[in-house]
């Protein structure tokens, strides 16, 4: 088997095994936080806030760093970074006994991991151009299954093995991740050796957002990440209205997201078909576009059969966003520049986690629960339709394939020089 694609399914099942562990927690941190002896209900609530945005917010912070020292050391370390080092950090949280130990180790964990940064530029910088759209794809099917199997099976185990034992499973499957990247994934970094005049790491970045292509890409990240969040304070809430037995509500609330993250998972790994004979862009802005009118009318619907079918149609449309812009993201920088891009697009996609739920609980909170899926669609058919005007004003239609000129062009934004 050739080399990338050993290491692309080594990496896919690592990801997802991580993801999974990242992800097995979260169902039952408020419950954690109420057997750390916070009782309030609205300080139940307002520490299950910081601990679940505190990490995201440290991550927008450190992204960058870690993928410039990626550029510099290599891919492999910074995955290995953050796969060991969230074992440790997550197998001491199983001893904490206050919610301020808690808080302040899930703020550890979100300045040492950020594996889907670091696997992705692993990916990126390993995969042949022809291939960067399935490698980023099936990259991205390990993610939405990651995160699908993450909340189901943790909180069977919370009522099962207790919180304290999750959050030693969680260190465990990130440890196997890590084990499995150490052994089995094979980098052969060679760090850039061309001569110049390096600008301190801040101007670098000042000039990454230069590159017009990649600002995009990061606009869409944001949005996409920031509409989706938008919805997750409100939508089990929304589920009580549709379901009348009160006792199967949390069964219906993970089933729906169940659908979306299968549909999504499977359009990501088969999205690299569509896009090796066609431009993707066009592709993306028709994702876009879809996700926004799969998820507009989904407050009005009745009953659980009318939402599960516009959740079916969201994820399908849904799962080809990401590994789409990731791909041409990948296409828009150099290869030894790619750690820094996916950090700077990681920190974006972060920030989106962060003020998403802020964003939803204050429309909800202003009008009432249909308004905030009217909203978030319309932002997504606002970022598809952008894309549209982009490509009409552009008159590009073959996608982000480069010119010499063009690719010397982006060399330039990454490489100044001082004259």
């Amino acid at each position: 088997m050739m080399n990338w694609k050993k290491n692309l399914y080594v990496v896919f099942f690592a990801e997802m095994i991580a993801i999974t562990g990242m992800a097995f927690v979260i169902p039952f941190l408020p419950f954690f936080v109420k057997e750390l002896g916070i009782t309030d209900v609205k300080q139940i609530a307002n520490w299950s806030g910081l601990l679940i945005g505190g990490p995201s917010l440290i991550l927008v912070i450190v992204s960058p760093f870690w993928g410039y020292l990626a550029d510099r050391i290599g891919r492999k370390p910074m995955i290995e970074r953050a796969m060991f080092g969230g074992a440790i950090i997550i197998f001491l949280m199983a001893g904490v006994t206050n919610i301020h130990q808690l808080f302040i180790l899930r703020l550890m964990q979100g300045a040492i991991t950020g594996t889907i940064a670091a696997c992705t530029a692993l990916v990126s910088t390993s995969s042949p151009a022809k291939k960067m759209s399935y490698s980023l794809g099936l990259l991205q099917t390990g993610v939405f299954l990651g995160s699908f199997l993450g909340p189901l099976i943790g909180g069977i185990s919370a009522d099962i093995l207790g919180f304290r034992n999750s959050f030693r499973i969680t260190a465990v499957l990130l440890f196997i991740s890590g084990l499995l990247i150490f052994f089995l994934v094979e980098e052969k970094f060679v760090p850039s050796t061309k001569k110049k005049h390096i600008l301190p790491f801040n101007k670098r970045m000042a000039l990454l957002f230069n590159n017009k292509q990649l600002l995009i890409m990061f606009l869409v990240l944001f949005l996409v990440q920031f509409s989706v969040k938008s919805i997750s304070p409100i939508f089990p809430m929304f589920m009580e209205t549709l379901v009348s037995n009160p006792n199967t509500v949390s069964s219906f609330t993970g089933l729906m997201f169940a659908l979306t993250g299968l549909m999504a998972a499977f359009t990501a790994v088969n999205v690299g078909k569509f896009t090796e004979n066609k431009p993707s862009m066009p592709l993306l802005t028709l994702s876009l576009i879809g996700t926004g009118l799969f998820f507009l009318p989904q407050g009005f619907a009745s009953n659980i059969t009318q939402l599960a079918f516009m959740r079916i149609g969201l994820g399908l449309f849904y799962g080809a966003i990401i590994p789409i812009a990731n791909t041409i993201i990948s296409l828009s920088a150099p290869t030894e520049h790619r750690g820094k891009v996916f950090g700077v697009s990681n920190s974006t996609t972060f920030m989106g986690n962060i003020f998403g739920p802020i964003f939803g609980g204050i429309v909800m909170t202003a009008f009432n629960l249909q308004t905030v899926f009217v909203v978030t669609g319309c932002i997504l058919l606002f970022a598809g339709l952008f894309l549209a005007l982009f490509l009409k004003n552009t008159n590009n239609s073959e996608d982000f394939s480069f010119s010499d000129s063009k690719k010397a062009t982006i060399e330039e934004t990454f490489s100044h020089s001082h004259r």
